[in-house]
């Protein structure tokens, strides 16, 4: 049951997402006190992507981001975000964002935003899945196959603000992992409303984006959840949005991952809506490096 002394998870990523400004182009935010090594990388960018999108007019949405993450950040400290204004063009706006804690950079973001403007369409179609309705909560999944969940999965699940249910049962043991394609899918939407705001949605689904990309590489490895056999990190990140959505309703995240070598692992992700629309596209390369023995 979730602690009511808590906020709404989904309130809680909306507060994580509006930051201070300092100057015109600083910005200040939070970085929430957790039981991490690192601040999640996803929280990072979607922080980045929000300063960048508060200096711009508000007329042309993000249509793209590029990112490298190079250093892990520290719960608990706040996260300056120095924003660039690279260009105010005609159709395109461009900002460069570096994410400095304790004095040290750890991140930084190119993001464009781009005026509307009619033109041709196509894609390709979104897979035959089953719907959100028909596949369990990640927490009840979890819970069915260990019982009582320990406390840190607990706290964690109680505090997700995405609702995840994964197109596939979960691998728990290694013949099903070997048996297994370097792909990965999750029904996925934020807990509660999110507010009209588009950027704030772009934000969020950006959070998101990051929380399991790297699955994809892991799917053949060994099992997703457990104890793991690699030390796992994000290197970098790069988006690009299609068209406006919102974030707290469904949305399938589509991963694959087409190589591992040499340490680092190449995820690449596609998002729709429930009628099959590509939202965002997503490349992500990962550190895998194995446990010390």
């Amino acid at each position: 049951m979730a602690d009511r002394a808590e906020p709404n998870p989904a309130e809680r990523l909306v507060d994580l997402l509006d930051l201070e400004r300092i100057e015109e182009n600083i910005f200040r935010g939070r970085s929430p006190q957790e039981r991490l090594q690192r601040v999640f990388g996803g929280q990072v960018a979607g922080q980045a992507l929000v300063a960048a999108g508060r200096t711009t007019d508000g007329e042309r949405p993000v249509h793209s981001l590029h990112a490298y993450f190079l250093r892990p950040g520290h719960p608990g400290v706040p996260i300056v975000y120095q924003v660039e204004r690279v260009r105010d063009g005609r159709s395109f706006t461009t900002r460069r964002v570096v994410a400095v804690q304790e004095g040290r950079t750890i991140f930084n973001l190119t993001a464009s935003f781009h005026l509307p403007e009619p033109g041709s369409e196509q894609q390709l179609p979104m897979p035959e899945v089953p719907g959100p309705e028909q596949l369990p909560r990640l927490a009840d999944e979890l819970r069915g196959h260990l019982g009582t969940l320990p406390e840190a999965l607990e706290r964690m699940a109680r505090r997700q603000p995405f609702d995840i249910r994964y197109v596939e049962r979960l691998r728990w043991t290694p013949e099903e992992v070997a048996a297994a394609e370097p792909r990965s899918a999750v029904w996925m939407r934020a807990v509660g409303p999110l507010g009209d705001d588009p950027l704030v949605h772009t934000c969020a689904v950006t959070y998101a984006s990051d929380m399991m990309l790297l699955d994809a590489v892991r799917v053949p490895i060994e099992p997703l959840w457990g104890p793991r056999g690699f030390d796992m990190a994000s290197l970098d990140h790069a988006m690009w949005f299609h068209r406006p959505f919102r974030a707290d309703e469904w949305f399938l995240y589509q991963q694959e991952s087409p190589v591992l070598i040499g340490g680092r692992g190449l995820a690449r992700g596609q998002i729709y809506d429930r009628a099959g629309r590509l939202l965002v596209s997503v490349m992500q390369e990962g550190l895998f490096r194995p446990h010390a023995r």
